[in-house]
């Protein structure tokens, strides 16, 4: 007889997998000094240096990140609709720090795989046995005519937390009432596949309250996009959405070609022009500069990998973690990357010992806090497919379309306590 299992303990359920399946491997102490040099100390790279430690504390880690102050991406926007401060997305080493994980903050100029060195850019060096990669993303400039990193910094893309973030709060925050907000959304993939149509219910939320006479404009590369159903039913129930009324209107297939910096325009799919009073570019994405700069990308822009530990399927003994990795099957999300990086941290653990890996579970959970009291997620369990080759979806859902007040409020207590746990799993709180 089967019995039914609530949402509630299955999001249990996935926490547990995350403790205990991913990196709940034995301790190992062995003698002999082996050597982790982590590039990029994000949510992957930072999950795995503690990973690594948790598993064996002998080995050497050393992590190198060029930012002392690290933000999350997931939960900036809301700061962008004022109902979070951006303090409380960041986050710093302390805690690696104290576990006796070398913390370097400095750029990384050079990964040398024959002689397993990395440089930086002080001139510094650092000797590896593997060396994990989390470069998190770049940009995809080249395909936007006249959008560029420089303009970026008057007219944000904000999908790396930070200064960007607050350059986009105080645009939306001097905008006046009755003025027009627009959104470009990627194409696919990109890092955090519902987080431009959160980043809408967010600003909406925030023009409802204080300007409420104001529109959002989304005009999206794709014709579909992660949990629509969700969000079109969150947007009707909040912000109007499909009625004269709307402040949020969709436009699918739209995506921006071209921007005037100085009109402060952007031109669409449709050859239409939008000059509205806050313009968030959203570009298409790849693999961090460093994944680029080490041969480490396909012609996609992507890191492939071996699924069951990440190695580099281009070099050996580096491994890459995170939104740059080629996971086939699985999303590009804070969760993903912090799941990637436990099965990583217990291969190498395993690896450096002369063990065999195991064969590794996945998890992913992706919260979108549509309203006030209105949130919804994603969540799945995933295995590694026979051959290898992907990673297969074995359980899962989202938040029922016909969900209660209630559930959608407690998906909000639980996006925030997601927040709280993710982030002291990654640097130690």
């Amino acid at each position: 007889m089967k019995t039914k299992q609530t949402r509630r303990q299955f999001l249990k359920g996935i926490g547990l997998v995350a403790a205990t399946g991913l990196a709940g491997a034995p301790h190992i102490a062995f003698a002999g000094t082996k050597k982790v040099v982590i590039v990029g100390g994000g949510t992957s790279g930072a999950t795995a240096a503690r990973y690594l430690k948790l598993a064996d504390s002998s080995i050497q880690i050393t992590l190198i990140e060029v930012n002392k102050t690290y933000y999350t991406c997931y939960s900036s926007n809301e700061v962008l609709g004022g109902n979070r401060d951006i303090k409380n997305i960041q986050y710093g080493y302390d805690g690696l720090i104290k576990m006796g994980i070398k913390v370097v903050i400095d750029r990384v100029t050079t990964i040398n795989p024959e002689n397993r060195r990395v440089t930086v850019s002080n001139g510094d060096t650092f000797d590896y046995d593997r060396c994990i990669v989390a470069p998190g993303i770049s940009f995809k400039y080249d395909k936007i005519e006249g959008y560029d990193e420089k303009v970026a910094e008057d007219i944000p893309h904000a999908w790396k937390a930070g200064p960007q973030t607050i350059t986009l709060r105080k645009q939306l925050v001097a905008m006046k009432d009755g003025g027009t907000v627009v959104i470009a959304a990627p194409p696919n993939p990109y890092r955090c596949p519902p987080a431009p149509y959160e980043r809408a219910s967010q600003i909406a939320n925030y023009l409802t309250r204080e300007k409420p006479k104001s529109k959002i404009i989304i005009s999206d590369a794709k014709p579909l996009f992660s949990a629509q159903a969700h969000f079109f039913r969150g947007w009707k129930k909040l912000y109007g959405y499909d009625t004269d009324n709307s402040m949020i209107e969709w436009r699918g297939e739209a995506g921006v070609i071209s921007v005037d910096a100085a009109e402060r325009s952007m031109e669409d799919d449709f050859g239409d022009v939008l000059k509205p009073d806050v313009l968030n570019i959203i570009p298409a994405q790849q693999a961090g500069k460093i994944a680029f700069d080490v041969g480490l990308t396909n012609a996609d822009g992507w890191c492939p990998v071996k699924l069951d530990t990440f190695e580099s399927t281009l070099h050996e003994n580096i491994h890459v973690i995170g939104d740059a990795s080629l996971a086939t099957g699985l999303s590009k999300s804070g969760y993903a990357a912090s799941t990637e990086a436990k099965v990583c941290a217990a291969a190498i653990a395993a690896l450096l010992n002369d063990k065999e890996p195991g064969s590794p579970s996945f998890v992913n959970t992706c919260f979108s806090i549509i309203g006030t009291d209105y949130g919804v997620s994603i969540a799945a369990v995933y295995r590694l497919a026979k051959d290898k080759s992907r990673i297969v979806k074995v359980a899962g859902g989202l938040t029922p379309l016909d969900a209660t007040d209630e559930q959608h409020r407690r998906e909000v207590a639980y996006a925030h306590s997601w927040l709280n746990n993710i982030t002291a799993d990654a640097f130690g709180l």
